[in-house]
């Protein structure tokens, strides 16, 4: 009996060896294999988006204990996955660790080393912001892929940040473990399990959260919900351009319905302006391309290869239609940050709807399915012989970049995920907050960029054309707080979780508000409450502002005009 005890302490003891103290995996390409374990710290953070990171950060500085649970190998989410071309807006609300992610990238840019295929002098300055007030902290928001990454994994280095890498939640019933309202621990699919006296959710997904019980709000709401001009169906509005400009029949053979749709066209009838649905805004990949001969390759004919699908973009290219690069946003070394632009681009509109709270095998479906449409539109526009020659001919000069994303055949290893889940929180962020028409409460950073809303479905309108819907691009007259609530779960359904991604707005508000530099910023944020709401014993419910308030103006925060 005595050597039985003696022998479970052993193992007692080095389960909690093993859990406060783990190696750190800063190999991103490593998949660390182990034994299952409980693993414990203060804070347990789910992702490894930009705002996991840098709350990670502000955890060990506040001097806690965390650990990392990334169901991702690289760590940066969408800022090391080809989003180079920051979406900003107004630069001076960008503060904290968030402007130290984009002061060090400028930093990175300033070694002559660095500049690989182009000079520097060739570049110029784009990208970089002015000096902060006293001369120093100067930024750079347009950057290559591999040098973001850099910057997380020295963040995380620097720190003795504990990464544990490919770690899946359990979102089954049995997932996650609570008493009362409080997260106890959670399993991932590896069978480990991880303690902790508050949690963050930083996914994009808000599975963590969604697996705790907490509400959430999936598609878009009517506006009558929220007292709202731009959410829900807005068919016939189009703020950005990428609408089709002129007719354009969505039949197979021009005019005769009976021949039926074109591929990637909805027959589903538009409903009425300013109601609900469960559409979401279309995913891509933020691609990034090279121009350099010496570090190009042509974009691969993928699996399943049609070129069918794609004879909707000949009929825009039939108009007169010539956009098309208009969004290959350059950023260094004769790199692109490309983006969707124009009626027929790289948003796979519609293909999406599920994806929010789909079950990890069809995520990974639909993300492959998202590849191989992007992938094919690329092949499509290189070498289709029905391409304008004057497109084909500049398209030819691009191709996927030999140093970037080296472990997944140079394609990103992210899709843009632009919405999933969002939290019904303790307060919601509604469009009259991101437009200055209602105060704030408790502001925890700020927003300043346009209610962004990519289309959310292709239809075939009365007339008998080929549309698009959901496009929506209003800029705030100034920038606008952020509402500590919008990060906290309604306390009666958890009481020590904060989600600073898939946080708690409308459709539209979310559009503006779900831009990296943000998402940073309110990972931050969340760090300091749950660093706070343990020292005080309390839940970050109950948390009183000022305190929070007094460490975010410490730390450089912004968070009002």
């Amino acid at each position: 009996m005595r050597i039985k005890n003696s022998l479970s302490l052993l193992a007692l003891l080095f389960a909690c060896t093993a859990a406060t103290s783990p190696t750190v995996d800063d190999n991103p390409q490593h998949k660390v294999t182990h034994q299952t374990a409980v693993r414990r710290a203060d804070v347990i953070i789910y992702g490894g988006t930009s705002g996991a990171i840098t709350a990670a950060v502000q955890v060990k500085k506040m001097g806690k204990s965390v650990i990392v649970v990334s169901p991702d190998k690289h760590l940066g989410g969408l800022s090391a996955g080809g989003l180079g071309f920051t979406d900003t807006g107004n630069k001076s609300v960008i503060g904290g660790l968030s402007r130290e992610f984009y002061h060090r990238l400028y930093q990175h840019y300033q070694q002559p080393e660095n500049w690989t295929w182009q000079k520097q002098s060739e570049y110029g300055n784009k990208g970089q912001g002015t000096p902060a007030m006293d001369g120093s902290n100067r930024t750079m928001w347009i950057f290559e892929p591999h040098a973001a990454e850099q910057v997380f994994e020295d963040f995380v280095k620097e720190n003795k940040i504990t990464v544990y890498r490919d770690e899946w939640l359990d979102r089954s019933a049995k997932g996650v473990t609570k008493k009362g309202t409080a997260i106890q621990s959670f399993k991932t699919l590896s069978g480990n399990t991880y303690q902790g006296q508050m949690f963050i959710d930083a996914t994009y997904e808000g599975d963590l959260m969604a697996a705790a019980g907490v509400s959430f709000h999936v598609g878009r709401e009517a506006n009558s919900v929220y007292g709202e001009k731009w959410n829900g169906v807005q068919a016939g509005v189009f703020q950005h351009g990428h609408h089709f400009k002129k007719p354009v029949s969505p039949y197979k053979v021009p005019g005769d319905p009976k021949s039926g749709l074109l591929p990637e066209i909805s027959s589903e009838p538009i409903a009425e302006n300013g109601t609900g649905d469960n559409k979401i805004q279309a995913y891509c990949f933020r691609l990034c391309m090279s121009n350099h001969p010496d570090n190009r390759i042509p974009f691969p004919k993928p699996e399943g290869y049609d070129p069918a699908r794609y004879e909707l973009l000949l009929r825009v290219y039939d108009t007169g239609w010539r956009e098309t690069f208009q969004k290959y946003d350059p950023i260094p070394n004769r790199k692109t940050d490309t983006n969707n632009h124009g009626p027929f681009s790289t948003d796979y509109i519609g293909k999406n709807y599920d994806y929010p709270e789909a079950s990890y095998e069809r995520r990974r479906a639909i993300i492959k399915d998202h590849e191989l449409y992007q992938k094919g539109l690329l092949y499509f526009m290189q070498n289709d012989p029905r391409m304008p020659e004057d497109v084909k001919k500049e398209m030819q000069q691009w191709g996927l970049p030999k140093d970037e994303f080296k472990d997944n055949g140079h394609w990103p290893h992210q899709i843009y995920v632009r919405e999933a889940r969002r939290m019904t929180g303790e307060f919601v962020m509604t469009e009259p907050h991101t437009l200055g028409k209602k105060e704030v409460p408790q502001p925890i950073g700020m927003g300043s960029y346009a209610l962004d809303a990519h289309n959310a479905q292709r239809y075939v309108t009365k007339e008998g054309y080929v549309q698009n819907e959901g496009d929506i691009g209003v800029h705030p007259d100034k920038p606008y707080s952020i509402a500590y609530g919008s990060i906290l779960p309604k306390e009666k359904e958890c009481s020590n979780l904060l989600v600073p991604v898939a946080m708690s707005s409308s459709h539209i508000a979310y559009g503006s508000i779900r831009m990296e530099p943000v998402f940073m910023i309110l990972g931050q944020s969340a760090a300091s409450a749950a660093v706070l709401a343990i020292d005080n014993k309390v839940s970050p419910q109950k948390l009183p502002y000022e305190k929070l308030r007094a460490v975010l103006l410490k730390d450089q925060q912004r968070l009002e005009l």
